[in-house]
């Protein structure tokens, strides 16, 4: 070969390959055209369910030609007719539904041979509020299976009947299985003492008996999930559905309304949660994406909160024999429970503690002191009290501080009011100046009392979260609250209160009247002329709200918050025992007396005005 021939190849070979360089697919195209390709496979889906169903019916009509035999008995003749029209699926398409029980000291669950599936799942050491079992699902109310075709007729194993083989006190196996070795297997194992039911989907020889288009199935998992508690908002506001993301965070549909969300990714697991109870689908490997949808149920009779549906896509090879593992979580949202799990799965994050700083409060302060004391003290509510005393100790240095910040603004009231009689309220910018540095010059910084509730606040608001969300407090009594995670009801309305509700919390009405106190308090020490219209009745409609905002909510939390008001009124009360305002006053006038030191950024700031002011007048003699 010549060095011209060379050459030519060369170049052609460089022209192909920029060819293909800029011709090559954006991703944005490849998205697009997978999202085309699966909206055909789609199509043709469609379309062959209608051709199967056209065909059912014409096969259904056509006779079928057994033999001349006229004594065949009718099950024969349905066999037969069964095996022209489903194929090798005939003996799997009719029979008995049958139930089989694994249980241990946690769970119970039952199974049907119809579908080879979970039929219900009860929760042995919980109840209703009415004192019924507490069953998860049960019946129709929960579908389990997946899609697949048989000679171009589409099946779904949730209506298939399955063989029951190989079952004992923790284990048992459902099959599908033909006289030719084709067999499809559902095992499940639920261990001693455990929540969690291991699930596993075996394969052998299926290539010829069942056929997926994508080189996957689809599990649809559907739940319709009931009420179980007392306050039926409140419990719907707290149910949901959940999921994780493959190595990535945990994240949910919105709880308030109906939604959906198609996850293109890799997902870890689903879970619909309850308030207090979930079910978890988790997956050894994970679910090659998935389409999940939560339904929200409006009619206040329904004894149904919500429903929740997901199909997961799994990859499946029907040309070798697999085993594909799954595990299914049915219990408590406890804390140390679903923290007891392998740490990556981040099933804790099904209790909402609150974000960031919220959630560390909960989880590294709050529940730890919580469960410590559930080990020496019976009662929920003497539990509460102790831990309000703990944290109101712990916040103590702040509560003295906001006080004596408070008393030094009090102890200059007057000197305040001279200043405004002093300087028209035309001139506000000029008396807002003067006040400031009567605050200076006195070492009193105006801000000294809020700033110690701002640092107080994470913690309440983390509370806040963690009552609502704490199984501990289920069903526990205290007083007259004969469950600490609802609302305490002393009267029942015969009519529903707009924002209110149809009862009367009493330990609501306690935590807004203790505010009320408080808010009373505090305005005696914080009053001033110069205060904005309006803002001390805004201070006191904020308690009437609590009455509104807390009437549904755990009575725990109202009582936590009864108890805290009331112990700050108290260290309130103390502190002024101790601290004399005309001793505060004289150490404000020696402050006063003391020339004011200024910080170097105070310092270059008022030199820099100084030198705008002189530019600025030699500009205008000019």
């Amino acid at each position: 070969m010549d060095k011209n021939s060379i050459t030519g190849l060369v170049l052609i070979t460089l022209i192909l390959i920029g060819f293909w360089f800029f011709n090559k697919p954006s991703v944005e195209q490849v998205e697009a055209m997978r999202q085309q390709r699966d909206s055909l496979q789609r199509v043709e889906m469609l379309r062959q369910q209608e051709l199967d169903a056209a065909a059912r019916l014409a096969a259904e009509q056509t006779p079928v030609d057994l033999t001349s035999d006229e004594a065949l008995e009718d099950d024969t003749v349905v066999n037969a007719r069964n095996r022209q029209i489903y194929g090798h699926m005939a003996p799997f398409i009719e029979g008995e539904q049958q139930f089989y029980t694994v249980e241990n000291n946690k769970v119970r669950i039952v199974f049907t041979n119809r579908g080879g599936r979970i039929y219900s799942v009860e929760l042995k050491e919980y109840k209703t509020h009415l004192g019924d079992p507490l069953v998860l699902f049960e019946g129709e109310a929960n579908k389990f299976g997946f899609t697949f075709t048989h000679n171009t007729r589409v099946f779904n194993t949730n209506d298939l009947y399955f063989n029951a083989k190989a079952q004992n006190d923790s284990s048992i196996v459902f099959e599908l299985g033909t006289e030719v070795g084709e067999s499809l297997q559902f095992s499940y194992v639920l261990p001693d003492d455990e929540y969690m039911t291991q699930f596993n989907l075996n394969t052998n020889n299926l290539r010829n008996l069942m056929a997926t288009p994508r080189g996957s199935i689809d599990i649809n998992w559907y739940v319709e999930m009931p009420a179980f508690e007392k306050g039926r908002d409140f419990e719907q506001k707290y149910s949901g559905l959940f999921y994780k993301y493959h190595l990535d965070e945990v994240d949910w549909l919105s709880a308030n309304k109906n939604d959906s969300e198609e996850l293109r990714t890799k997902v870890k697991w689903i879970g619909f949660k309850g308030q207090f109870f979930s079910s978890v689908l988790i997956a050894k490997d994970a679910f090659a994406s998935a389409l999940v949808e939560s339904t929200v149920e409006e009619n206040e009779a329904s004894p149904f909160l919500r429903y929740n549906k997901a199909e997961a896509v799994v990859p499946v090879d029907f040309s070798t024999n697999q085993e594909i593992a799954f595990q299914f979580y049915f219990g408590p949202n406890r804390f140390y429970t679903l923290n007891n799990y392998d740490k990556d799965l981040e099933l804790n994050q099904l209790i909402p503690l609150g974000w960031g700083i919220l959630g560390w409060i909960n989880r590294y302060a709050v529940i730890p002191v919580f469960n410590f004391l559930e080990g020496f003290i019976g009662s929920y509510g003497i539990i509460i009290l102790i831990l309000t005393i703990l944290i109101k100790l712990v916040l103590f240095p702040l509560t003295y501080k906001s006080y004596i910040s408070s008393a030094k603004m009090k102890v200059l009231k007057p000197q305040i009011d001279e200043i405004n009689e002093r300087i028209p309220k035309d001139k506000a910018m000029e008396r807002q100046q003067a006040t400031m540095a009567l605050y200076k010059k006195a070492g009193v910084n105006p801000m000294g009392g809020c700033l110690p509730m701002l640092l107080q606040m994470p913690i309440l608001i983390a509370l806040f979260n963690f009552f609502p969300a704490s199984i501990e407090l289920r069903q526990e009594s205290f007083l007259w609250a004969t469950d600490l995670s609802t609302y305490d009801s002393i009267l029942d309305l015969p009519f529903k209160i707009p924002f209110y509700g149809a009862h009367v919390s009493l330990f609501t009405l306690l935590m807004a009247a203790t505010n009320i106190v408080y808010t009373k308090m505090n305005a005696e020490m914080t009053q001033s002329a110069n205060q904005m219209p309006g803002m001390k009745t805004m201070m006191y409609m904020m308690p009437v709200m609590f009455l509104f905002f807390f009437n549904s909510y755990s009575s725990g939390l109202s009582y936590y918050y009864f108890v805290s008001t009331l112990i700050t009124i108290g260290q309130t009360l103390l502190i002024r025992q101790f601290v004399d305002e005309k001793i505060l006053l004289k150490k404000i006038q020696a402050q006063q007396k003391k020339p004011v030191v200024k910080s170097k950024f105070a310092q270059r700031l008022e030199d820099m005005t100084k030198q705008q002011k002189q530019l600025q007048k030699g500009g205008k003699k000019k």
